[in-house]
């Protein structure tokens, strides 16, 4: 097993990663920060969206509720980076995951604490959270119990 197979998957140091809050993403990141995962949902028409927006992409309306998520998700899309600026020895699974309990909604995050081999399309992950910047917390998935792909 070469060394690049034996390093687990991570993200850049949380003193590393800044956000972007507006009121439009704030209840998502005061969310995190109590280590819950929430999705905006469209108050008119059912619509959820991923990253919040100001208005609904389907009907248009300003209508918002924030809905609660379970934690699972599974795996849309990833790629494998082995090495950041100034970070050579890192590795990061940026990942597209799909959220069951939002449907249409897809997350951008890292996968993290596993192989970057062992990951794959369809594998089912759980949320957990980082610490970043300013006290925020970042959501980020790890491999659900059992999970096998």
């Amino acid at each position: 097993m070469s060394t690049a197979e034996a390093t687990l998957a991570t993200t850049m140091p949380g003193e590393h990663v800044r956000i972007a809050v507006n009121s439009h993403t704030e209840p998502f990141w005061q969310a995190a920060k109590e280590r819950r995962l929430v999705a905006p949902q469209c108050a008119e028409c059912g619509t959820f969206r991923l990253p919040p927006t100001p208005f609904c992409p389907k009907c248009q309306s300003k209508a918002v509720n924030w809905v609660q998520l379970s934690g699972e998700a599974t795996v849309y899309s990833f790629a494998v980076i082995h090495g950041l600026p100034g970070m050579p020895d890192l590795t990061v699974v940026p990942v597209v995951v799909d959220l069951p309990d939002a449907p249409g909604a897809r997350l951008v995050s890292n996968v993290v604490g596993i192989a970057p081999a062992e990951v794959t399309i369809g594998m089912r992950l759980r949320v957990d959270f980082s610490p970043i910047a300013d006290g925020w917390m970042l959501p980020v998935f790890r491999a659900a119990d059992g999970a096998d792909g």
